[in-house]
């Protein structure tokens, strides 16, 4: 999508020099040139955006929200001021982001909950992910890692189902809340596997692992971001990741697919903005989302924590967010997943 208008701006950029600085040192003929979206864009943002993520601290939203806000804020010169707004699955910073005004100063880490199992779970949902919002673009794929506190007998997946059909119901999984990955990935994992198992919602994922460390609860899938660190520190077990292939970073733990063929149940995370932001401005961000998300310390880090960058034009995450819409709200109607 670059031109050779926009390839100047960016190194411009590079070299320090602010985008309303570099129009105004080109002089008369950048003016007259640029159209009124370009203008926009090239202003955009003249003041600190607010990014919004729907979960309190400590999950994976917020992990992926302060790092892509710190480098958005270093490529614009403004800080990305990271909200968490948690609770109903993330609805209620969907609905508030939903009524913000669509000036492009905010924007939200959405995720698998938010934008498309919410719809199916929550019959009075303020906020349609399809048309209360426009995606901006996709950001990450996150693996999902099936981890129990090491009190619990079992060593593998197929260990886990087997004391699992014994005990029906008598194991709990933890959750950041109804809606939420977590919620969703064990969900789909106990239809597969065709156990029964009780689900304790939190608010949020940090204490949600708290209390499976302390063995309030047994087990839980979330984002290896949240866990994979006190896996290798002893403190909890791994099965299997939800994807179906083993991740290079962490080659010793299998994929539950190994025992449950085809299973997949992994995050998937992009940033949405209220509906109506000028396009010139989507495209911007999207454009900038993609240079900070391909950035080598930021690829790097989230390898090693089991999540892959996962950055496309605004429709294809749009079209990818209503498919996803419908996958599961087939798992909601079979699996007859409740808020509770």
């Amino acid at each position: 999508m670059l031109d050779n208008d926009n390839t100047t701006r960016l190194l411009a950029l590079k070299s320090g020099t602010s985008r309303r600085a570099f129009l105004r040192g080109a002089g008369g003929l950048a003016a007259v040139a640029a159209t009124p979206s370009r203008l926009l864009a090239d202003q955009y943002p003249s003041r600190n955006v607010t990014f919004v993520v729907p979960f309190p601290p400590g999950g994976t939203p917020d992990i992926l929200a302060r790092l892509l806000g710190r480098k958005l804020g270093e490529i614009y010169g403004r800080t990305f001021v990271i909200e968490n707004r948690g609770g109903a699955g993330g609805s209620i910073a969907a609905e508030a982001v939903a009524r913000a005004p669509a000036d492009g100063y905010t924007l939200m880490m959405g995720h698998i909950g938010t934008l498309a199992v919410n719809v199916s779970i929550y019959p009075k949902l303020q906020y349609d992910p399809r048309r209360s919002f426009v995606p901006v673009s996709s950001v990450a794929n996150v693996a999902n890692l099936l981890v129990v506190n090491p009190s619990l007998p079992v060593s593998s997946v197929a260990e886990l189902i087997e004391y699992a059909r014994k005990n029906p119901k008598k194991l709990n999984y933890s959750s950041g809340g109804n809606g939420s990955a977590a919620h969703i990935a064990m969900a789909a994992f106990a239809d597969a596997a065709k156990i029964e198992l009780t689900h304790v919602p939190y608010r949020g994922t940090a204490p949600s692992v708290t209390d499976l460390l302390a063995g309030q609860v047994q087990l839980t899938m979330t984002g290896a971001p949240a866990v994979i660190g006190h896996v290798h520190a002893g403190k909890l077990r791994a099965l299997g990741f939800a994807g179906l292939k083993r991740l290079p970073a962490e080659p010793n733990i299998p994929t539950i697919a190994e025992t449950l063929p085809g299973f997949e149940a992994n995050q998937w995370y992009g940033v949405v903005a209220p509906a109506g932001t000028p396009d010139a401005i989507v495209r911007q961000l999207n454009e900038d989302i993609r240079k900070a998300m391909s950035a080598p310390d930021v690829t790097d880090l989230l390898a090693r924590d089991g999540a892959e960058v996962w950055v496309g034009p605004p429709e294809e995450f749009g079209a990818y967010i209503a498919k996803e819409i419908d996958r599961w709200a087939d798992l909601v109607h079979r699996a007859n997943i409740r808020i509770d």
